[in-house]
């Protein structure tokens, strides 16, 4: 099964302590494994899973979006640039 392009659904059942056990195509499909940590993420009565470095990644690549541009870097000589003036400063 082709995990990331299919689309399909899988339950599980709430134990006593509230805990659930995640499919194996679900697992898969997050490349998540075991001692990995997920995300949930609730929104009008669904929730999302998200493998948490996953997230943690969308979460900052949205935070620094734009941050290039508004510091002038253009190119990765722009980069050098900036890398070498803070090396300066410490």
């Amino acid at each position: 099964m082709d995990t990331m392009t299919t689309v399909f659904t899988d339950n599980a059942k709430v134990m006593p302590k509230g805990q659930v056990t995640i499919p194996k195509d679900v697992r898969k499909a997050l490349g998540v494994e075991a001692g990995d940590r997920v995300t949930f993420v609730v929104s009008q009565g669904e929730v999302r899973i998200i493998n948490s470095a996953v997230y943690a990644m969308k979460l900052l690549q949205e935070g620094m979006q734009g941050q290039a541009e508004a510091a002038a870097i253009r190119s990765e000589e722009d980069v050098l640039k900036l890398a070498k003036s803070v090396r300066a400063e410490e």
